[in-house]
C-alpha cells in the first residue's frame, strides 16, 4: 500500500487517534493497521523510515510505532530524525524488532523511545503497549495543561496589579500635584514625591527582572553558564551581603527584623549576579513574613563551600509548591495579598545554577523557611 495515499484516506477519520506504521514488511504493517482499526484507531502507514518522517510531520500521528531493521534509514535514524523537528519531537514511540537483545533495547531507550515491542507479538500484547504509551501521553498533558492553567491564572492576577498599580499611584499623584501646585504644603509636595519614587521603583524592579529572567533563561536553553573571569575580583562578603540586605529590610519597613551571621569571605562570584541572589532571596523572606518575624541572613565557608542561607517566620510552602517554583509561580495569591510577580525566587534559583552553585529550600509551613545556595570555594 502507498504510504502517502494510506496517510490521506486514513486521516478521513475524524476523531480517532493517529497511529502511524513504520515497517518495510508490508503484511507486518497491514496486520497492526487491521489490529489498530478494529479497535477505533486511524492507522497510517510508511514503507520506509524517510517517508515515515514526512507523514509524521504532515499528520501528526498521536503515536508511532517504527521497526528498527529497515534499509537505508533504519529505525534509530528515524527516531534520531524525528527528535530533532519541534513538531514531532514529543511523539510517542515504540519499535518493532526482531531482536530481543538488552543492547538493541538500551540504544533505543537512550535516542527517546519509549517502549519496544519483540516481534512476534500478539494482538493483546500491541493493544497493551499502544494504549498504555497513548494513556501516559494523555497524562503528561493533562499535567502540562493543568500547570499552563495555573502559569496563566498567576500571570492573569500578577501582572494587572503589578504594572496597574505603581502605575496608577504616579499617575494620580502626579496630576494631583499639578493641579493644586500652587497651594500644598511643602510637606504634602515631598510625601507625594516619595510615593511617586516608591512606586516607580517598584515598577523598575518588576521591569528589571523581566529582562533579567530572559537573559537567564536564554542561557539556560543553551546549557550555558555564567563565565567566571580570571581577573574578577573576589567580593568581601562581611562588607557587601549586610549592605544588601539592609537596604531590603529597609524598604520593607522591618530593619529590627533582620538577624545577620555573616562571617568574613572573600568569593569569585560576579558582585551583580551575588548582589542579586542576596537581594532577592531576602526580599522573598520579608514579602513572606510578617512583621516582628525575624529574617536570619548567613554568610560563611562551610565544607569546602560557600553557603549563603536565608531563614523567615512566615506561612512557608509544602513539598510539592517547592518542587514547582517557577516563573510567575506565586502559591496561594487568591488567599494572600502580596507584591511580585513570582520572579524572585526562581532568578535566584536560576543564577545560583548558571554559576555553578546549588539552591536549596527546606520548609515547614506556618513554621519556617530555610533558602540556601552554594558555591564552590576554589582552594578549599
Amino acid at each position: 500500500m502507498d504510504a502517502v495515499a494510506s496517510a490521506a484516506s486514513n486521516s478521513s477519520r475524524h476523531g480517532a487517534k493517529k497511529v502511524l506504521i513504520v515497517d518495510d514488511t508490508e503484511d507486518v504493517r497491514l496486520v497492526i493497521a487491521e489490529s489498530l482499526s478494529l479497535y477505533g484507531f486511524n492507522a497510517l502507514t510508511a514503507g520506509d523510515g524517510r517517508s515515515g518522517i514526512e507523514i509524521a510531520k504532515q499528520e501528526q500521528p498521536d503515536l508511532i510505532i517504527c521497526d528498527i531493521n529497515m534499509p537505508q534509514l533504519d529505525g534509530y535514524a528515524t527516531l534520531t530524525a524525528l527528535r530533532q523537528e519541534d513538531s514531532t519531537a514529543t511523539i510517542p514511540f515504540i519499535f518493532l524488532s526482531g531482536a530481543a537483545d538488552k543492547l538493541n533495547m538500551r540504544r533505543g531507550m537512550e535516542l527517546g523511545a519509549d517502549d519496544y515491542l519483540t516481534k512476534p507479538f500478539t494482538h493483546a500484547e500491541l493493544m497493551a503497549a499502544v494504549n498504555a504509551r497513548l494513556e501516559k501521553q494523555a497524562d503528561l498533558q493533562r499535567q502540562s495543561d493543568k500547570k499552563l492553567n495555573e502559569l496563566r491564572g498567576n500571570i492573569t492576577l500578577a501582572l494587572p496589579h503589578e504594572l496597574r498599580t505603581p502605575l496608577n499611584g504616579i499617575m494620580g499623584l502626579a496630576s494631583l500635584m499639578m493641579d493644586d501646585y500652587a497651594i500644598m504644603p511643602p510637606a504634602e509636595v515631598l510625601e507625594s514625591a516619595r510615593y511617586i519614587h516608591e512606586s516607580a521603583l517598584r515598577l523598575h524592579r518588576l521591569i528589571e527582572n523581566f529582562l533579567i529572567f530572559s537573559q537567564i533563561e536564554l542561557m539556560a536553553s543553551e546549557s550555558k553558564q555564567i563565565e567566571i573571569s580570571p581577573s574578577l575580583a573576589p567580593v568581601a562578603v562581611e562588607q557587601s551581603v549586610p549592605e544588601w540586605a539592609r537596604a531590603i529590610a529597609k524598604r520593607h519597613k522591618r530593619d529590627a527584623d533582620l538577624v545577620l551571621d555573616v562571617q568574613p569571605a572573600k568569593v569569585l562570584i560576579p558582585t551583580e549576579n551575588l548582589q542579586k541572589i542576596v537581594e532577592e532571596l531576602v526580599d522573598n523572606a520579608f514579602k513572606f513574613s510578617e512583621q516582628g518575624k525575624a529574617v536570619s541572613v548567613s554568610a560563611k565557608i562551610a565544607n569546602n563551600a560557600f553557603q549563603f542561607t536565608v531563614t523567615d517566620k512566615g506561612r512557608g510552602m509544602t513539598a510539592e509548591q517547592i518542587s514547582n517554583i517557577a516563573p510567575h509561580i506565586q502559591f496561594e495569591r487568591k488567599t494572600y495579598e502580596q507584591q511580585g510577580a513570582g520572579l524572585g525566587l526562581v532568578i535566584a534559583k536560576r543564577l545560583t545554577e548558571l554559576l555553578g552553585g546549588q539552591f536549596s529550600a527546606t520548609s515547614k509551613p506556618g513554621v519556617e523557611t530555610i533558602v540556601r545556595a552554594t558555591f564552590p570555594v576554589p582552594g578549599h
